[in-house]
């Protein structure tokens, strides 16, 4: 599918975040405690760290949606057990989707890292940032995961829409975009918009 094919911002992206969340919440139930200190294609972190940013980022989502400032979340969770992050990645989600419950929020201006977007725009490109970290934890577990094309859609209009491809700031926590071809696969053009190599693999 090519990105001209890519459908119009849902009015209430709950369902496909839901969905992202889901897959991020499957990956991370599968990750192994003897890959915890490996490298993943997000350079700042290990597997262990990018667990930490991973449930970081579902409690930033709850955050904005209550109208706090995001920056008060911080940017890794700590004091996870390492036979933790499952449970704790699975609180994160449940404490999200209790702020999402609220049809209002949809419609409501939110404060974001990199500005003010409505809910409902805010959510999808957050469906796009979720999906690129279950990507990492993904590829540097060795995982290969479903992808829900609908989630890839609508993550990729949004991060496209949010996101300049080249001269990101200190406040986006992207590298510039990595050309990708325009006919690859969905979950390869999101991730390369994010600034990662889709063909990354694990140092041997």
């Amino acid at each position: 599918m090519t990105t001209d094919m890519l459908a119009p911002m849902p009015t209430d992206p709950r369902p496909l975040f839901a969905s992202a969340v889901a897959t991020a919440l499957d990956v991370t139930a599968a990750v192994r405690p003897d890959q915890l200190d490996g490298p993943t294609p997000c350079t700042d972190f290990d597997v262990r760290h990018l667990l930490g940013h991973l449930v970081a980022v579902l409690d930033r989502v709850a955050a904005v949606g209550r109208g706090e400032d995001p920056f008060s979340v911080p940017f890794v969770a700590q004091g996870v057990p390492d036979d933790g992050w499952p449970a704790a990645a699975t609180a994160a989600a449940r404490r999200m989707a209790e702020v999402w419950a609220d049809d209002a929020v949809l419609d409501r201006l939110l404060r974001l890292p990199f500005g003010t977007l409505p809910g409902a725009a805010a959510l999808a490109g957050y469906a796009g940032e979720v999906t690129t970290h279950t990507w990492d934890l993904a590829v540097a577990t060795g995982q290969m995961p479903e992808w829900d094309p609908g989630v890839l859609t609508v993550a990729l209009g949004a991060i496209r829409q949010k996101l300049p491809s080249a001269e990101r700031g200190a406040q986006i926590p992207f590298a510039d975009a990595v050309p990708v071809a325009a006919d690859a696969p969905l979950v390869d053009q999101l991730v390369g918009w994010q600034g990662r190599d889709p063909g990354w693999t694990a140092p041997a």
